[in-house]
């Protein structure tokens, strides 16, 4: 396996979470940047580290089997289908690609070349919606009533040094996660309406992006993006008849509060201690994986996915194949041609 790409997400998830796991042997990392090269060859002189920006100037590149693409995604398109056509498999991160047609190109290439093609679409393995994947299969939160995905970000945030090249900026490179975990509940979707609330100083990042959903799901499905908020927070709140369930996507925490019926007073109370203690309490246990640097926020399944994918097995590979990564591009490519500018 290579890593082509040595950013935050190369090193700190691609990497780390290839080199936990057996079925991989990492045998080389690319980057374009000579110093960010230089300072993974210091750091990790066991694997082989190259300057590149195409993959035919790679010297390790004809001793992988696979690849991982971490670069920015305007890069994504002809990485891919350059692996592709050297007999590589290959992975990437999101979002899939710039457009619909690249991101077709890419679908169509993987198929020419009878190799595997995967998105890197991660928190849908979360240890938190394993949780609620569970309690959604056994009915504990009794009949689904709606679903909603809400975002928001702090501009002051670590971000992306490329972000503003995106259409519609962050929104391009974070919604491909909410649009998948929202599809995870739902089932597919298909754009209802979105509107849109410009940046008036002429950012490419809106200030905030609403869109709904229709689903063959009897329920509401909608997604709040605000992006010049002052703490940055994404959860995925599904409501039933029993329960709320609250999936806190950053700290990987999930949250199941029971129906407080007439919103007594003492209902009032049970909540804050349902709500107080379970967040503590994973907050604990979330907290100790991440100083550990074992908190993978569910790339640990996406990469051990990819490896049963390129083996055969088609069904574990089905909720990060080509085709789930188009649909969400697609989505993605529906709001931002579709939304209600305000």
């Amino acid at each position: 396996m290579g890593v082509v790409g040595l950013g935050w997400v190369g090193s700190a998830r691609h990497i780390p979470t290839i080199s936990a796991n057996p079925a991989y042997e990492l045998v080389g990392v690319a980057d374009r940047s000579a110093e960010r090269v230089a300072q993974f060859a210091k750091a990790n002189g066991k694997v082989r580290a190259c300057q590149a920006k195409t993959l035919a100037a790679i010297d390790w590149i004809d001793e992988v089997d696979a690849i991982s693409v971490a670069t920015a995604p305007m890069a994504h398109h002809d990485l891919v289908c350059e692996g592709l056509a050297r007999g590589l498999h290959v992975i990437t991160e999101k979002p899939f690609a710039m457009t619909p047609g690249e991101g077709a190109a890419m679908v169509a290439a993987a198929a020419e070349a009878d190799r595997t093609l995967a998105v890197v679409h991660n928190f849908q393995f979360a240890r938190s919606m394993e949780k609620l994947d569970r309690d959604i299969a056994s009915g504990r939160l009794g009949k689904i009533r709606g679903v909603r995905a809400l975002q928001l970000g702090n501009p002051s945030r670590r971000l992306p040094t490329w972000y503003q090249q995106l259409p519609l900026g962050l929104f391009y490179d974070e919604s491909p996660h909410l649009l998948y975990l929202l599809s995870r509940v739902a089932g597919p979707l298909s754009l209802a309406k979105a509107v849109c609330v410009n940046n008036p100083d002429g950012q490419a990042t809106p200030y905030q992006i609403d869109a709904w959903f229709r689903s063959d799901s009897d329920f509401p499905v909608t997604m709040s993006c605000c992006f010049e908020a002052s703490v940055s927070e994404w959860y995925l709140l599904v409501h039933g008849e029993k329960s709320v369930a609250i999936v806190d996507i950053f700290r990987d925490i999930y949250i199941r509060l029971p129906n407080d019926g007439s919103h007594a007073t003492a209902e009032v109370i049970r909540t804050s201690f349902a709500a107080t203690a379970q967040h503590w309490a994973q907050h604990g246990t979330s907290g100790l994986l991440h100083v550990l640097g074992k908190l993978r926020y569910g790339n640990d399944h996406v990469f051990d996915r990819f490896a049963r994918g390129v083996a055969g097995d088609k069904a574990a590979l089905a909720p990060i194949d080509a085709s789930a990564a188009q649909r969400v591009l697609t989505l993605q490519h529906d709001i931002i041609s579709n939304a209600e500018r305000l």
